[in-house]
């Protein structure tokens, strides 16, 4: 798996928003288009992006995104990530994601996620 993909999914956890923009900035290009379902359009670029990812530590507090599986075709690697936590009934409960990224150089340049793995 790549550092930067990696390192994208490590800022998903850290709650302070410099450093995380600091981690997302080791990760994506400044450029960077992010798109899921939540997401009204195309995020672009790292602030924005850092925005979009705070959300995620807000409403799902002390929860992980774990890169689980990753292949790579003609340039474009699909990853399957557990977003993971203690649930509001006080379960342990995981979610499963899956994100298609192209790279620029080291870094990630476009990212498209999906709920669920599509079987």
């Amino acid at each position: 798996m790549s550092d930067c993909i990696k390192t994208f999914f490590d800022a998903w956890l850290i709650e302070e928003a410099e450093t995380r923009l600091s981690k997302l900035n080791s990760a994506v290009t400044k450029t960077i288009k992010y798109d899921d379902p939540r997401t009204p359009g195309t995020i672009n670029g790292i602030a924005a992006l850092n925005n979009y990812v705070e959300m995620f530590s807000i409403n799902a507090p002390g929860w992980s995104a774990k890169v689980i599986k990753t292949d790579t075709v003609a340039g474009v690697t699909r990853i399957t990530v557990a977003f993971g936590g203690v649930g509001p009934d006080g379960s342990e409960q995981v979610q499963l994601g899956q994100y298609f990224v192209e790279k620029n150089g080291e870094l990630i340049s476009r990212m498209v996620g999906f709920v669920g793995t599509g079987e």
